[in-house]
């Protein structure tokens, strides 16, 4: 009979930044990518943002595979069904020490946003470390079902709360879209906001440079 068994060891990855974070800095980003990205893949839907107000760190999931059969490009995910309960609290860890080592203090205008898959990691890390931000997109995902409306009391009454979708996306059904309103609403109340775009399951850019002039 086979036994599962564990041990623990260090790690390291890497993560990717866009711009420079200087006086002029007006908003600090901390997206999360989905299914199938690379960071610096990711970073490319941000580059049309000013790049002396927007300062944007991208971390990197850690699990790497090769996309299509003639495994020529890489992709990453950031959590499978299988040892997630212990997946989950090493990526945990991982985007701590990213934050840590790219912020001092958390900035006014921190923006947190997941993509796709990238939405799970978000929640996720925001309701564990109750970390603070002023923005928190919900970008075509799933929020985790362990998920409930105590893990967000910390946020402030200020944050604003969107989830965004493609009104094509052939991800999100009609009953998946009702799920994650409810969902939503249920866990952060009337500072959610639901934005739907005409388009597919991709990174609305549009709908980017909005949020970054957001006050």
């Amino acid at each position: 009979m086979a036994i599962e068994k564990s041990v623990n060891y260090t790690s390291k990855n890497t993560f990717e930044t866009l711009n420079k974070l200087t006086p002029k800095t007006k908003n600090v980003w901390f997206v999360f990518h989905g299914l199938g990205y690379l960071s610096r893949y990711f970073l490319k839907s941000f580059e049309t943002l000013n790049n002396e107000e927007n300062y944007i760190i991208a971390p990197q999931a850690p699990s790497k595979f090769y996309l299509g059969s003639k495994f020529k490009h890489v992709g990453a995910c950031w959590l499978t069904k299988e040892n997630t309960a212990v997946e989950k609290e090493n990526v945990l860890r991982y985007i701590d020490a990213v934050y840590e080592a790219e912020i001092s203090e958390t900035p006014i205008n921190f923006i947190v946003l997941g993509y796709s898959q990238g939405v799970s990691i978000a929640t996720r890390w925001l309701a564990s470390r109750k970390i603070q931000c002023k923005q928190l997109i919900l970008h075509s995902g799933a929020i985790p079902v362990e998920l409930t409306p105590d893990d967000f009391e910390f946020l402030s009454p200020t944050t604003m709360v969107t989830y965004l979708y493609g009104d094509a996306d052939e991800y999100i059904t009609e009953a998946k879209k009702t799920e994650e309103n409810l969902k939503g609403d249920k866990l952060f109340g009337n500072r959610l906001e639901t934005q739907v775009f005409k388009g597919i399951h991709e990174v609305h850019v549009a709908s980017l440079e909005k949020f970054a002039k957001k006050k």
